[in-house]
């Protein structure tokens, strides 16, 4: 009797080592998706956008300048160590996206 209950015990025993949690492993896939801008120098952005930046937001500085095919800018401004995105249509209009 006692070697069956001392069988059963190490049985048991073993099939609780084989029964170890499964490893998961986890893929994070990043993806850049083209917004369609092409930069453009400063000078290339019109005088109603710069304008229009200089009254909504003083205290600013032009770091960047895109453009894409519908004559929208994506401008990138600085005051101090923070940074935003605006953008604008070509006749200065600030545009929510």
């Amino acid at each position: 009797m006692k070697k069956l209950i001392l069988s059963a015990a190490i049985i048991l025993g073993g099939l609780s080592l084989q029964a170890a949690p499964a490893q998961v492993n986890s893929i994070i896939a990043s993806v850049n998706i083209q917004d369609g801008y092409t930069e453009v120098t400063a000078d290339a952005v019109p005088a109603a956008v710069k304008s229009t930046i200089e009254k909504s937001f003083p205290g600013t500085k032009l770091e960047k300048a895109y453009k894409n095919d519908k004559n929208e800018y994506k401008l990138e401004i600085s005051s101090g160590d923070k940074k935003y995105t605006v953008f604008t249509d070509a006749s200065g209009n600030i545009i929510k996206k």
